[in-house]
């Protein structure tokens, strides 16, 4: 098939670019190559598959881009950022906001904000298939630790962020996540409560399964879930089960699928198993992708939310993979398992598209 416009739900580029020091302008090759030169042989390290110039060449004309600025949680890994209050994760997000808008004044990144600036980005790269055009970013925040209080969640709009996970890994201020068992804590609530007033999108990616009841329940704005893969293929807390999937479907939510290996192949032990060992390909993806559909009982449900570079690298990263370029394999591997066209375009880009549309057409 010829190369298909991508929209990703999940990248985390500025955290990339300043906790990991690499120069996103570069090409793959060269910031593996400055790695390994520099003997840096922690988990990922020499082994990226995220640039710029390789989301231009994969097609890749349209993600949700992250802040991801944590407080230190050290019984659960994995332990990236070492903030140990609320005023220092809001201060390494605000880094990460400034990163983004230094690309956004260079004219590489365009900032998608609203319904007009999403349809007129989309006409751009259909018209010219991207030749000239900035890549498309939505805002959004992995773990709402960054956010001070409830109340500051308008300001956070205002500075053009779209989307907030309240947890991630371990206990946020607000919420139950990834490793842990609970619900939303009394400010998460509140939280919940201010974004909805302010139209902010809730990501239900890493939140506990108790949260994730009660955030449902709670929460009457729009729901997604980025990067998600399903329990009933690889138990595991972090995954979503077959009933989860149902309610988001009922809310109108779309289900990004992630690469990273251990949530597509049972068993798979992080920093042990290899993909060689394990023969993890981009079929697994398939295979959630499917999944979700199969539940929804049509395609309109399932899309990509990748999360590559996401703390990992190719080792943990499907065999058939060397960048996020290779994400242009899909559509074939779908296709073979008897996907048409119009439901490959939905899996690779137009669900997003069709999900932001009706999030945005009232603002």
């Amino acid at each position: 098939m010829d190369q298909m416009l991508i929209f990703d739900a999940h990248l985390d580029l500025a955290w990339n670019a300043i906790d990991w020091n690499r120069d996103l302008l570069l090409p793959v090759t060269e910031i593996r190559r400055r790695e390994r030169e520099a003997g840096l042989t922690d988990k990922g390290r020499g082994c990226n598959t995220v640039s710029f110039p390789e989301l231009r060449r994969g097609k890749v004309g349209i993600f949700i881009a992250t802040l991801l600025a944590r407080l230190v949680r050290p019984t659960l890994m994995p332990a990236f950022q070492p903030y140990s209050s609320m005023e220092a994760a809001y201060a390494a997000a605000q880094g990460q906001l400034a990163y983004y808008r230094a690309l956004e004044e260079r004219g590489i990144l365009r900032w998608i904000k609203d319904l007009v600036s999403l349809e007129a980005h989309v006409g751009a790269w259909e018209a010219k298939d991207g030749v000239g055009q900035p890549l498309g970013f939505i805002l959004s925040m992995e773990g709402a630790d960054p956010v001070l209080a409830p109340e500051q969640v308008a300001e956070w709009w205002e500075a053009g962020l779209r989307i907030i996970g309240p947890a991630h890994y371990g206990v946020s201020p607000y919420a139950h996540g990834t490793g842990t068992e609970g619900g939303l804590l009394p400010p998460g609530r509140l939280l919940l409560k201010a974004m909805e007033k302010t139209g902010m999108i809730l990501d239900v990616t890493h939140l506990a399964d108790q949260c994730f009841d009660e955030a449902l329940d709670l929460f009457g704005g729009r729901v997604l879930a980025s990067h998600h893969n399903c329990r009933a293929l690889v138990p595991h807390q972090r995954q979503l089960t077959d009933d989860q999937i149902k309610r988001l479907v009922a809310r109108g939510a779309v289900i990004g699928t992630a690469l990273d290996a251990w949530m597509l192949h049972p068993g798979w032990e992080r920093g042990k198993t290899l993909p060689e060992e394990a023969g993890v390909k981009l079929e697994a993806m398939v295979e959630h992708i499917d999944h979700v559909c199969q539940l929804a009982g049509n395609p309109g449900h399932a899309a990509i939310g990748s999360d590559l570079d996401g703390g990992f690298g190719k080792e943990q990263s499907p065999l058939d993979l060397d960048t996020i370029a290779d994400l242009q394999r899909l559509p074939d591997l779908l296709h073979n398992r008897g996907y048409d066209s119009q439901a490959i375009e939905g899996i690779m880009y137009a669900n997003w598209l069709r999900f932001f549309k009706e999030a945005w057409a009232k603002r």
